[in-house]
């Protein structure tokens, strides 16, 4: 409603506007004389028609009232008395905007002269304004009136049969119009309660009527628009409201109910079945299934799954039962296998202190060598070892081969000793020096020789390389295949730098002009023990106290 009278007070403005940039209008105002007195009035009556076929004016009730500087009065509407210049001009209404500071005034009551064919209401909301050209000279004067009477009782008359009236009060107290006129007013007790609000909008309780007051003040004007509700019957509407409410309140619940229990049983009547199915294989019964021609959407694929699990999960226990009587029959194999070196290592110290006894160094020192070999292979719970233990063990085994081809090759080691607590696979060097011993110098004269390098690369890389100048990688490889039984020392190497390092470990043979060249690179890992002093200082002082105590006694 307060957007209405808004909306109504600007078609006010609008119409000033139009009327003061309509040149004709001007012309005629400035100079009435251009035409005869009936064709100025033809000219702006059709000006005012216009206006009222507008777009914005349609089914308003706007009357226009003009007036020029010579005498002359133009209207939109059949007057309710004959119209005088002079006594208009001479009215107080338009001796104040002539004589006014402000470009425009309002007039809430303005006397209504409108024919009574055309308006019954007794006032006008009008505003008077003076009407001006670019250069700011008044021509003439414009006053636009709107008969909100007669709007406000039709557009709130559905208001007033349902029981509810609207107010435009002033401050003070008087009732401007009312939708219904046969309505009780408004108490002046009431009135003085919404004018003391500073609040522009709000509600109170009119104790005398029983009635809610709604109001809103529209400044401009300095009214209060009023709704006024019984209290009887806005109780009933929000009972009504209330059991309406209440009514789709249950009814959503019960329905949302129904449907929850439907949806709930779908669900967890699969679920219960998926529970004992699932309580059977916890009891170690992975033969069992759920039927999955009963289901659609999400619970079959979750029976699918279910059921694809028990048969993963059964076929990977037979794969563990199996693996493990496989492992138990390897260990056996181990166990067993472990006796034969055992008895080796007790046969070559035997060999050793008979070869010593008899004056046959050669032959003990390939015992103590052989020995070694033997007493690093028993130790199964070491995969790397240093690479000064590997050397050793290296030069164990060299000793052996030269004893048994009378030193036919050479064997040289280039590596800083800083190197020596660098971490290698155990037997990785040995198979190597192996492999270039019985392949490259199969057919080989001259001097045979093989060079062993260890080096620390720029990637922090722990590079070792064994090169020979035997006959070549491939002439080896082709006499070796005529061997009953392939080696397997290469193959070997490889697959256990790939077991301990994976990617990071590599083992490569490069073809020499003269011999092979093979490089394993592996990451580089530095492993230096701890110093013992002071236990060795410890244990040296015990020992020499034993050693007094000895010759003492």
């Amino acid at each position: 409603m307060h957007r209405t009278v808004q909306d109504h007070i600007s078609i006010a403005f609008k119409t000033l506007i139009f009327l003061e940039q309509d040149s004709l209008v001007k012309s005629i105002l400035d100079n009435p004389a251009r035409f005869n007195p009936l064709e100025n009035k033809a000219l702006i009556e059709e000006k005012f028609l216009n206006l009222n076929n507008s777009f914005f004016l349609y089914n308003s009730n706007v009357y226009f009232t003009v007036l020029d500087f010579h005498g002359n009065v133009y209207t939109s509407y059949p007057s309710r008395r004959s119209l005088n210049y002079e006594e208009i001009m001479a009215s107080p209404r338009f001796r104040e905007i002539r004589t006014s500071k402000t470009p425009i005034v309002w007039v809430p009551s303005d006397e209504n002269n409108v024919s009574r064919d055309l308006s019954k209401s007794p006032y006008l909301l009008s505003v008077y304004a003076l009407l001006r050209d670019h250069n700011n000279a008044v021509y003439g004067i414009a006053r636009i009136s709107i008969d909100y009477a007669y709007w406000f009782q039709t557009f709130l008359k559905p208001a007033s049969d349902l029981g509810q009236d609207y107010f435009i009060v002033t401050r003070s107290g008087e009732v401007v119009t009312q939708s219904n006129p046969q309505a009780q007013a408004v108490t002046a007790k009431a009135i003085k309660q919404i004018a003391s609000d500073p609040e522009a909008e709000g509600y109170t309780v009119d104790a005398a009527s029983g009635a809610l007051l709604n109001y809103s003040y529209i400044e401009s004007l300095d009214w209060y628009i009023v709704n006024r509700i019984p209290l009887p019957i806005l109780f009933n509407e929000i009972e009504v409201l209330k059991r309406q409410y209440f009514s789709m309140f249950f009814l959503l619940a019960g329905a949302f109910i129904l449907v929850a229990f439907l949806i709930a049983h779908t669900i967890t009547r699969p679920l219960s079945q998926l529970q004992i199915k699932m309580r059977q294989a916890a009891h170690s019964n992975l033969k069992v299934r759920i039927p999955e021609q009963k289901y659609k959407g999400e619970i079959l694929e979750l029976t699918r799954t279910f059921n694809t699990m028990l048969v993963d999960m059964d076929e990977l226990i037979q794969r563990l039962w199996a693996e493990e009587r496989q492992k138990d029959a390897v260990r056996f194999q181990m166990l067993l296998a472990q006796m034969n070196p055992h008895f080796l290592l007790n046969t070559m110290n035997t060999m050793k202190w008979i070869a010593l006894r008899r004056d046959c160094e050669d032959i003990a020192d390939m015992c103590v060598s052989l020995g070694r070999l033997l007493e690093m292979s028993l130790n199964t719970d070491v995969d790397l070892i240093h690479l000064k233990e590997e050397i050793m063990l290296t030069q164990a085994f060299v000793f052996i081969q030269q004893t048994r081809y009378k030193d036919r090759f050479d064997i040289r080691y280039e590596y800083d000793t800083r190197l020596d607590y660098a971490l290698v696979p155990k037997f990785s060097l040995q198979p190597l020096v192996e492999n270039a011993i019985q392949h490259a110098f199969l057919e080989a004269t001259g001097d045979q020789r093989v060079t062993i390098r260890v080096s620390e690369t720029e990637r922090r890389m722990l590079q070792i390389e064994v090169e020979d100048n035997g006959i070549g990688f491939d002439k080896a490889r082709e006499l070796q295949s005529k061997r009953k039984r392939p080696g397997i020392g290469l193959t070997n190497i490889r697959e256990r730098l790939k077991l301990l390092f994976k990617e990071q470990g590599s083992l490569d043979i490069v073809e020499l002009e003269q011999g092979t060249l093979i490089r394993m690179v592996i990451p580089y890992l530095l492993s230096i023990p701890y110093a013992v002093e002071t236990s060795n200082s410890i244990q040296t002082e015990a020992n020499r106290d034993v050693e007094s105590t000895a010759g003492g006694g």
